[in-house]
């Protein structure tokens, strides 16, 4: 009796042994997992047999083919490029909407603006406005131009532009005179000489360049971080990479483990292998996000675009004024070096002239006639405008300071629970370590190409860099030297040769040359005599022979233009 229990117990022993192994050797789970993660495997062997035929995943018993072990390294390749285009898009939807957004509204700043001067001079000036309308239109198209990224020297186009209304004017206040083409080219010469506008061409080329230069290139910048984050987050993986991830993503379905993870320091040394190149971009790519966090600083502050554009036509008008009170001293000078002109033959500025032209005295609006339509409202609407950019502004500055060292953090991101691994415990003994289920032991590798020398996962050769990383690691670097010159007001292709570009000054609002007190004189200014042959500075007592003409009216066009601008707002 005891015999025969003996033998029964033995045999039960057998029969567990053999049903332990056969369960381990069954392969009907890892079928279900391949079905469950999309692959559609012909033939899926029902229990392990001899490994191999394998080329990545460990020769011993195992549950899959080659075409298995094939479609698996495709997989993985796969499933790398998903795994970066995840971890970057938020990056790259970023940069591509407030790109979208700024640009925008830059370009809607420019349009408003030019509007709601052109409107406020119609009505005000009236015909003179309208016959000389194109020196403002070119002033803002070629505005328009540099911001688009057109080959423009701020500088010289500025300088061009009261040259141009320089001419306009002299003509107008001078209409008893026939002003030839030659003449108005030697007029153009006594701009800077004469400083008939006074001080605000020298304050508003410092605003306007300052400003144009902070917003085209910051503008450029997000456009660059776009195309850079786009470029890099397309990842073009070694084959040493696709055998590495083959062998952590799936090769435990090879050893009917298909449900066990990765430990979290391997795939850390896989990730850092495969995107080893990826992670020497960050050097470049930080000190490009610092770039553009200081010409953020310049949209906030006083050289914002916004604040120079805005009061653009009162500081017009107030270098309109101050030519209208040098005009004779301006004309005379311009007489002595450019000679007499000769007479228009109309028989004198008492029949018909420039005060005809301006036929009419303007006085300011007062606050029941406040102007209702677009030039009184479109930049009422862009102030509301840029009040929501300002929060953009800083939207972006803290979305550009959680960007810093995305590069080198992508395997950090990748290898997540959620994602990837098993887990973060480095001790844990239940996670895939490339070989079987245990621990993993090699230390885990530093970022950047150098340092994958001795990766134990991934063979990489530190002696060929990639040359397409190489490209945007270039780009970053054209792109932050120029975001670091604009925020010092400098736009690379054209340097200030003078000392006036980089000057100082209101970016909005009057400067401290505005008039607060307007004082209309109904007394005739002085006019530039038709034949004088003196060399002295012009006496006061001109002023008798000079009829109520165009001097007087320019003054009044351009205060009250200032004084409904007051109003406006």
């Amino acid at each position: 009796m005891l015999r025969y229990q003996t033998v029964l117990w033995t045999f039960s022993l057998l029969s567990v042994a053999a049903g332990s192994d056969f369960k381990a050797r069954n392969c009907s789970g890892v079928k279900e997992a391949s079905i469950a993660k999309g692959f559609s495997f012909e033939n899926v062997p029902l229990q392990q047999m001899s490994g191999d035929h394998l080329r990545v995943c460990p020769q011993g018993n195992t549950c899959c083919s080659s075409e298995m072990e094939d479609k698996f390294g495709q997989q993985s390749k796969l499933e790398l490029e998903n795994l970066v285009d995840e971890t970057s898009k938020e990056l790259r939807s970023t940069f591509v909407s407030r790109h979208k957004k700024f640009d925008e509204f830059f370009l809607e700043l420019l349009e408003n603006t030019e509007k709601s001067l052109n409107e406020m001079f119609v009505r005000t000036y009236g015909k003179p406005y309208m016959q000389n309308s194109e020196v403002f239109q070119n002033l803002f198209a070629e505005l328009k131009r540099y911001y688009t990224g057109g080959n423009v020297n701020l500088e010289e186009m500025l300088n061009d532009f009261w040259s141009r209304l320089l001419e306009r004017m002299f003509t107008l206040l001078n209409s008893q005179y026939v002003i030839t083409d030659d003449y108005l080219e030697c007029i153009s010469k006594y701009t800077d000489l004469l400083k008939p506008f006074g001080d605000v061409p020298r304050k508003l080329k410092a605003q306007v360049t300052r400003a144009f230069i902070a917003a085209r290139t910051f503008v450029q910048g997000l456009s660059v971080g776009r195309e850079v984050a786009n470029r890099v987050s397309k990842v073009s993986s070694t084959p040493a990479c696709i055998r590495a991830l083959t062998k952590m993503m799936y090769c435990p379905y090879c050893q009917a483990m298909p449900s066990v993870k990765p430990c979290n320091n391997y795939c850390l040394n896989v990730m850092k292998g495969c995107l080893a190149n990826q992670a020497d971009l960050d050097p470049e790519w930080n000190q490009y996000i610092d770039a553009m966090l200081l010409v953020a600083q310049r949209l906030e502050g006083p050289f914002n675009i916004e604040s120079v554009m805005e009061p653009i036509d009162v500081k017009i008008s107030e270098a309109i004024m101050n030519m209208q009170d040098n005009s004779v001293q301006v004309s005379y000078r311009i007489f002595q070096g450019c000679g007499q002109p000769k007479p228009s033959g109309m028989g004198g500025r008492s029949t018909r002239g420039v005060s005809d032209v301006f036929n009419a005295r303007f006085r300011p609006y007062s606050p029941e006639e406040r102007p209702t339509t677009a030039a009184g409202t479109s930049l009422d609407r862009l102030r509301t405008v840029w009040s929501a950019m300002q929060h953009s502004v800083i939207d972006i500055k803290e979305k550009l300071k959680l960007f810093k060292k995305l590069w080198s953090n992508l395997p950090e991101d990748i290898c997540q629970p959620h994602r990837v691994t098993a887990g973060n415990a480095t001790d844990d003994d239940q996670c895939w370590n490339g070989h079987t289920k245990g621990r993993y032991f090699p230390e885990v590798m530093k970022d950047g190409l150098t340092n994958q020398v001795n990766n134990p996962e991934v063979g990489v050769d530190i002696t060929r860099p990639d040359t397409f990383i190489r490209q945007q690691i270039m780009a970053l670097r054209v792109m932050t030297n120029k975001l670091k010159n604009a925020y010092n007001g400098n736009d690379i292709y054209f340097q200030d040769s003078s000392d006036e570009g980089s000057g100082s000054g209101s970016g909005s609002g009057c400067t401290e040359a505005c008039v607060t007190e307007f004082d209309f004189a109904s007394t005739e200014a002085p006019v530039v005599g038709a034949d004088r042959s003196g060399s002295g500075p012009v006496e006061d007592s001109a002023a008798a022979t000079h009829p109520a003409s165009s001097a007087a009216l320019l003054a009044s066009l351009a205060l009250s233009v200032l004084a409904l601008h007051r109003l406006w707002r």
